[in-house]
């Protein structure tokens, strides 16, 4: 397997690059790699870093590997206050203190806060371990609070720019679909095809629709596609109703039911008798058929 390539200059260069704080008077000096070792009861987490879940099986693994092992990679940290704030590493931090460590090996920096989101969001972007919306939340702190564009948000992290404008786009998501991106249930992808969705309702509806069929993105691109194809237009000769009517009708229950939906009006002939006019609703699955069902009030019971 080819080996995964570094995301800008690689984590490993920039604390290379980056000015070392001493360690406290208790603390062993520091080793050829700045290596020392800290107090687990010295150490906190960063409220303010790009990481917000932890899994809870892997959590537990790396503390069975912790007690047989140690922690064989040092946490990134840098002072505050009479204690230290973690940079990279808060999981190894969680981990070792549930295995009742006494104390962990860490690299001192002396960075600012701006470094200090740059160098945690790196670590966890090469890890993989943060998902879209962590991710994309992280962008979003280094553009609010540093003032930087979204070229220099790419330089930074290694990625290129288009890639960190449509992360962040993703943040414009209602709550209930971000929640679902960040939980892993939609992709990315998913992301991107329910933004040209201009309704917010009717995002959460397909949202909804791709974790219950488990759609793929191109099929949920077939689905925007055809929503937003514009009714056709009835004759308006022949037609009893007024053609904007219709396609306001249209538009209305489209919104309603979240699909495609027709309406035919129905028409005089020119010998004056009536022809009948139809409503058509699309539906793609039998789920689909059993939520337009239940929007009309008819359940399974009632058939």
């Amino acid at each position: 397997m080819a080996k995964r390539q570094a995301l800008g200059r690689g984590i490993g260069a920039l604390v290379k690059e980056v000015p070392k704080a001493a360690p406290p008077p208790e603390a062993p000096a520091p080793d050829s790699e700045g290596i020392t070792k800290l107090a687990i009861s010295k150490v906190k987490a960063n409220p303010d870093q790009p990481r917000r879940t932890f899994d809870d099986t892997a959590l537990k693994e790396l503390t069975a590997s912790i007690q047989e092992h140690g922690v064989l990679q040092p946490l990134l940290v840098r002072p505050k206050g009479k204690q230290y704030q973690v940079i990279a590493g808060e999981r190894r931090l969680r981990a070792a203190t549930a295995a009742e460590l006494s104390d962990v090996p860490v690299i001192i920096l002396d960075i600012d806060d701006q470094q200090a989101l740059e160098i945690a969001l790196i670590e966890n972007l090469q890890r993989d371990d943060l998902n879209i919306i962590e991710t994309a939340t992280g962008y979003k702190e280094l553009a609010d609070k540093f003032d930087l564009t979204q070229d220099q948000i790419a330089k930074r992290v290694g990625k290129a720019r288009a890639s960190v404008a449509n992360m962040l786009r993703l943040l414009e998501l209602p709550s209930s679909v971000k929640k679902l991106l960040e939980n892993g249930q939609l992709s990315a992808g998913h992301g991107k095809v329910l933004l040209s969705v201009d309704i917010d309702v009717e995002k959460e509806l397909l949202a909804t629709r791709i974790v219950r069929e488990n759609l793929s993105v191109r099929a949920l691109e077939k689905i925007v596609e055809k929503m937003k194809a514009p009714p056709k237009k009835p004759r308006a000769q022949k037609s009893d109703l007024p053609i904007d009517y219709i396609r306001h009708l249209s538009e209305k229950l489209h919104q309603h039911f979240g699909t495609a939906v027709k309406v035919n009006s129905t028409k005089t002939l020119a010998n004056g008798k009536k022809m009948k006019g139809s409503i058509e609703i699309d539906y793609y699955s039998n789920d689909d058929l059993t939520r337009f069902l239940e929007i009309v009030g008819i359940t399974s019971e009632d058939l």
